[in-house]
């Protein structure tokens, strides 16, 4: 039998994907409900999580859960609700993060804006990965943590409270690898270039400077995600980024913003 035929031990594993209402979130957590796992899919739109829960290829396996991440007595309530429906959480995947603005370059940002990014993005994939080691490491059983971050972790966005965010969370995913490791825990990264999902409206010409010649979908990155969580086919990887991009970060396509 093909390593690939069974990535997942469907008897033990459960995941948590957040931002799974659209997007990469979305195309992850179907992706591990048709692989047979149990997968709580986590979201602040209502109504875009239904949509996605109900296309999930067995609804049996999918669960839905509407809160807002950037509070943390949301982030706790999370947590108990995915211990009190799936159980133990082996494998967890991060992808929330709130819409992006071209308006919000370094003069511009709100407090708000800035706090509210940080909040979702790195406190809230920060406690929750936290909280479900500690589970684990009490249950002494492996798991498998994917952060989304971005290319604009190492490179300008015009947008510094998304790529600032996004950095720390490269790093976040460091530390985790390097702290989690001995008890069997392993933590990656995910490294989108421009994908037209989720909170990104992609412009059509971006794909000049691409050398595979097109925009990324949010499919492309489902494959690689199971991958990278499932213990069978990449059990020796931590601590890593995977660039999946087409190979945009081979070139810098922004220009300064506008002022003004």
């Amino acid at each position: 039998m093909s390593i690939f035929d069974r990535p997942f031990d469907c008897k033990r594993d459960t995941a948590v994907v957040t931002g799974a209402g659209n997007g990469i979130g979305r195309a992850i957590a179907l992706a591990l409900v048709r692989e047979g796992v149990r997968t709580l899919f986590a979201d602040n739109n209502a109504d875009t999580l239904g949509a996605a829960v109900g296309t999930a290829a067995n609804p049996t396996l999918a669960l839905s859960w509407v809160g807002d991440l950037a509070e943390r007595a949301e982030c706790d309530r999370l947590l108990a609700d995915a211990r009190k429906h799936l159980g133990l959480v082996t494998l967890f995947v991060h992808s929330a993060s709130p819409p992006r603005r071209e308006q919000d370059h370094a003069l511009a940002v709100s407090d708000e804006t800035w706090e509210r990014m940080r909040a979702v993005n790195l406190d809230a994939g920060f406690h929750l990965g936290r909280e479900i080691a500690r589970s684990l490491i009490a249950a002494k059983s492996p798991g498998s943590m994917l952060y989304l971050t971005s290319l604009h972790a190492g490179t300008p966005r015009n947008l510094p409270h998304y790529s600032t965010t996004k950095a720390a969370m490269a790093m976040l995913v460091k530390e985790l690898a390097k702290t989690l490791g001995r008890f069997g825990i392993r933590v990656n990264a995910l490294v989108p270039g421009a994908v037209a999902a989720g909170g990104f409206v992609a412009d059509p010409a971006l794909a000049r400077h691409i050398p595979l010649g097109r925009l990324g979908q949010a499919d492309d990155l489902a494959p690689m995600a199971l991958a990278v969580l499932s213990d069978r086919i990449a059990g020796y990887v931590s601590g890593a980024s995977i660039v999946i991009d087409g190979g945009l970060s081979l070139t810098n396509w922004f220009d300064p913003p506008e002022l003004d």
